[in-house]
């Protein structure tokens, strides 16, 4: 007796068999001017639909996000700030200490 597991059975997805570039004989589907038009279609249809998923925030959620940014960004410049000032003096005393 065989037990099927995941891996043993192989399901085809829709854009597999939608997108598939050959036909039934092997051979390539249509010319090249045709593949890349089709191709350049099945692109844009395919940004369509995922820019129909876009949720976009609120105007309360989006002055809150940008606060957010904002008040992250200040911190960081402060902490990048803050080593280079005592970096900066740390090698000052380094190489000033040997005159």
């Amino acid at each position: 007796r065989t037990e099927n597991t995941k891996e043993d059975t192989v399901t085809e997805t829709p854009a597999a068999t939608r997108g598939s570039r050959r036909s039934g004989g092997g051979k390539p589907a249509g010319n090249v001017f045709s593949r890349f038009f089709a191709a350049m279609g099945l692109f844009i249809r395919q940004v369509i639909d995922e820019l129909r998923k876009v949720v976009r925030p609120t105007w309360p959620e989006l002055v809150r996000y940008t606060a957010v940014v904002f008040v992250f960004v200040l911190i960081i410049m402060a902490l990048v700030g803050a080593f280079d000032f005592a970096f900066h003096h740390l090698v000052k005393f380094v190489l000033d200490s040997g005159e």
